[in-house]
């Protein structure tokens, strides 16, 4: 029998249609519960007005969008899947000698292309706005915390530094950064030591530096003040509140790194010696992105096709969500085993959507030719 290409597209244009609308309500709502959480944040910084908290959530939404496609897929397609059953239309295709398999072969493939979308276009925009976004959140409702990146193997942190004066502020850039055991080593190290109103008291150039024990261990240091020679300084130790597990907490965030720039990170930091699990997870959950939201169309399909005049549809529909969810709480817990090293990276990033897509596809044969 013949392809049915237009019966085809007219499902799939239903499909793509309520996921779309469905995506943009669902972004919509948890921007909302994000943002009022962001106003509660705020209460006890001045600095943050309403318009910098606006700023920041505008900057979340891509990154928000790209968090519940998959259930926008499930919950769009449950709609779509829903309205062609009742209207009867799906009961003509089938009248018509269509399998299920073969109008369905659009939506899937309608989803799929939602996650490739998001994982190669939406990905890159959505990590740099998130990540000017952080910048913003930090500098205005975690201004105590002090910037610290790792930026193509260097160090930049930004500390409170009181031993020259009060209120004092030391600003410290290092090259080749790598962690041997539990010390961080580095190369070239710089230290700007300034006053309150960021005037250059002291300047502080090692050779080689090591952080251990709350303290940047220095050797041959040159010690730069204004209008003085420069002096030499075989070791010296500068106090610092910075530690390596710190060091490692602030390494840029998976979600402000784009799908294109995680490989070469995670080469970074495996080059560095720090673990780079939660990177590859990461990595690992986008690419099987397209794959997931496959698997949510064929739940959609399979939960929400059954005749309105059999009976059972409110029960079905309400399973489908479940399933959804269910499907959902499993995958955080794979990322849990995933980041703590219990499984695989990969494993914890692909089983979810393969065990949906075959429990889906086992639904679709029960339904379709049981």
């Amino acid at each position: 029998m013949r392809f049915p290409l237009t019966l085809s597209w007219y499902f799939g244009r239903h499909f793509a249609t309520a996921v779309l609308a469905m995506t943009a309500g669902l972004t919509g709502l948890v921007a909302l519960f994000d943002f009022l959480e962001l106003l509660r944040e705020s209460a006890t910084a001045p600095a943050a007005s309403f318009g910098i908290i606006l700023e920041i959530e505008a900057l979340r939404l891509p990154w928000s969008m790209m968090q519940i496609m998959p259930f926008a897929v499930l919950l769009g397609g449950i709609y779509a899947f829903w309205r062609l059953a009742r209207s009867s239309e799906l009961v003509v295709a089938r009248a018509a000698g269509i399998s299920a398999w073969q109008f369905l072969s659009t939506p899937v493939l309608a989803a799929c292309a939602l996650g490739l979308v998001c994982t190669t276009l939406v990905s890159p925009l959505s990590a740099l706005m998130y990540g000017r976004g952080e910048q913003i959140y930090n500098a205005y409702l975690k201004p105590s915390g002090g910037p610290l990146s790792l930026n193509g193997g260097s160090l930049w942190v930004r500390q409170t530094d009181s031993g020259l004066v009060p209120g004092g502020i030391a600003v410290l850039h290092a090259n080749d950064v790598t962690l041997k055991g539990r010390e961080l080593a580095a190369d070239q190290v710089s230290i700007l030591r300034l006053d309150p109103q960021t005037s250059l008291l002291e300047r502080l150039e090692a050779r080689s530096a090591t952080l251990s024990s709350g303290n940047w261990a220095l050797k041959n240091v040159s010690v730069l003040k204004p209008d003085q020679a420069p002096q030499l300084v075989a070791e010296m130790n500068f106090p610092t509140d910075l530690t390596v597990n710190r060091v490692q907490e602030s390494f840029a965030s998976p979600n402000a790194l784009s799908f294109w720039a995680l490989p070469g990170f995670i080469h970074l930091l495996k080059r560095s010696g720090f673990s780079a699990t939660q990177h590859e997870l990461a990595f690992q959950t986008l690419l099987a992105l397209p794959l997931l939201c496959a698997t949510m169309a064929l739940v959609a399909a399979g939960f929400s096709m059954r005749p309105s005049r059999r009976g059972g549809a409110g029960t079905m529909l309400v399973s489908g969500v479940s399933f959804g969810f269910a499907l959902f709480m499993i995958s955080e817990v794979a990322n849990q085993f995933g980041t703590s090293g219990a499984i695989p990276v990969s494993l914890a990033a692909w089983a979810p959507a393969l065990a949906g897509l075959f429990l889906a596809l086992a639904l679709l044969l029960h339904l379709e030719d049981g």
